[in-house]
């Protein structure tokens, strides 16, 4: 069924695409290895090639798919080492941002990630919350990195969101690690909140390696 564009919306059309594509690669619509045709995508999308061809054209300088002779483009997977690197990069900048937020966070921001705190407590003692808790890394990660006031490093931190995103929604595929992320957002939130700085920043490397390893993992049974 073509998708509907909403007119009245002020977003250029190449960038709705763009996201529409990205989103399907992200959320695992399209898995590593599958071809994106142009023609199909347009008939899919209600528009012509040009924006299909702009956005694949951004998606494969980002590493998310790439162009193959005879194939034409599919669906990159990221090799071991690149999952190594990416988290490395991740534990540097998080890191840095949850000490800075621990340091800088407002009255407004502690209120805020209190009440992050105690939803993610209520979840945790619920048998059947799992699907609830991947939403709390970003909700935290919302508050944290508006409390380090370093647009520079948010920007950079964007960057990374949507690998971030699929790293979580596959990592929390193998059993119990939903919950161990949770204990562990919580911990940090925690930190960040009572200002330890550098038991923040220890936490999110410790939380940021544990991840690397559950994606790893749930990769490698794929």
């Amino acid at each position: 069924m073509p998708v509907v564009w909403n007119s009245a919306e002020i977003t250029p059309i190449r960038d709705k695409v763009y996201e529409y594509i990205k989103q399907a690669i992200v959320q695992g619509q399209y898995k590593s290895g599958d071809r994106i045709i142009e023609r199909e995508l347009a008939d899919q999308l209600n528009v012509s090639r040009t924006p299909i061809r702009e956005a694949l054209f951004r998606l494969e300088s980002q590493g998310f798919v790439k162009t193959l002779p005879r194939k034409g483009v599919i669906v990159s997977k990221l090799t071991p080492e690149e999952v190594v690197e990416i988290f490395m990069i991740l534990s540097a900048l998080e890191g840095l941002a949850m000490n800075l937020a621990a340091e800088k966070a407002s009255p407004e921001e502690h209120a805020e990630l209190s009440e992050i705190i105690k939803k993610m407590e209520t979840v945790l003692a619920e048998q059947d919350g799992s699907d609830e808790r991947w939403k709390f890394h970003f909700e935290i990660n919302d508050v944290i990195f508006r409390a380090a006031q370093s647009p520079r490093l948010t920007q950079m931190l964007d960057g990374l969101s949507d690998y971030i995103r699929a790293f979580v929604e596959l990592g929390y595929e193998l059993p119990g690690r939903g919950r161990q992320a949770t204990e562990e957002h919580l911990e940090i939130a925690k930190a960040v909140r009572d200002g330890e700085a550098e038991l923040a920043g220890r936490l999110t490397r410790i939380h940021l390696e544990n991840a690397k390893q559950a994606y790893l993992q749930a990769l490698n049974h794929q």
